[in-house]
């Protein structure tokens, strides 16, 4: 399977031609930054995702709400951690080499990429990333498949893929984000309990300034009384 996409006639070859020529009409600090966005950036952007959905969890909703969001956020980093494992001996099988092997032609941002082609690493991570943050909540999940998608066309503009490699990598990643979130949400929820539950780990769980719709109160603020606050008595009762 190592000569998989090296004809110039294949529809793939030609969008990797097509999408790696931009890098060729750019400005060199374009290419610079779309090499580190490509490598780097774009990963820690859903990293980042990631932690403000985290963030974001431990303050709304009931501390049953902040216990499923918390349990489907800690999903997101072993549903990628899976899928990377998992690649492993997809890739020592196909066993494609990098696409800058066979087409001298391409315009590659990056050096010391010696290992195979497919699947993309990178397109695995971040979109096992972000669907696993779908599920957990859908806005911030948006966000990161949008980074996953935007992740993926680094990697063939950088010359460091073929197209179907990242196509390959997001199904890796979609997959096991998906199937295997009922078990691992079934094991992770009672985990994040009694997280909950404890002393200063609760707060991983949930913040002390948690707002519970469900009460007429956030978490360590006296309900508010209409009257003066030295009597506690209503004006209304006057």
């Amino acid at each position: 399977m190592a000569g998989l996409a090296s004809d110039a006639s294949n529809p793939d070859v030609s969008l990797l031609h097509d999408i790696n020529g931009l890098a060729k009409t750019a400005p060199p600090w374009f290419d610079r930054v779309m090499g580190f966005v490509g490598e780097y950036g774009l990963l820690l952007g859903t990293v980042l995702v990631v932690l403000w959905c985290w963030w974001s969890a431990r303050r709304r909703g009931t501390p049953a709400d902040s216990v499923t969001a918390v349990a489907g956020i800690v999903w997101a980093p072993l549903a990628a951690g899976i899928a990377l494992l998992v690649n492993i001996p997809i890739r020592d099988f196909v066993e494609r080499p990098r696409p800058f092997k066979d087409h001298k032609n391409l315009e590659v941002l990056v050096d010391g990429k010696t290992d195979f082609s497919f699947v993309s690493d990178h397109a695995t991570l971040a979109m096992a990333l972000g669907v696993a943050l779908f599920v957990a909540d859908r806005r911030f999940g948006l966000a990161a498949i949008g980074l996953a998608l935007a992740e993926g066309f680094a990697r063939v503009y950088m010359g460091v893929h073929y197209p179907t490699d990242v196509i390959g990598g997001f199904a890796l990643g979609t997959a096991v984000a998906l199937l295997l979130a009922p078990v691992a949400l079934a094991l992770l929820t009672p985990v994040v309990s009694a997280v909950a539950r404890s002393g200063r780990g609760s707060r991983l769980v949930r913040s002390r300034r948690a707002v519970n719709p469900h009460r007429a109160e956030t978490v360590g603020i006296p309900e508010p009384r209409i009257g003066g606050p030295a009597t506690g008595h209503s004006d209304l009762a006057a």
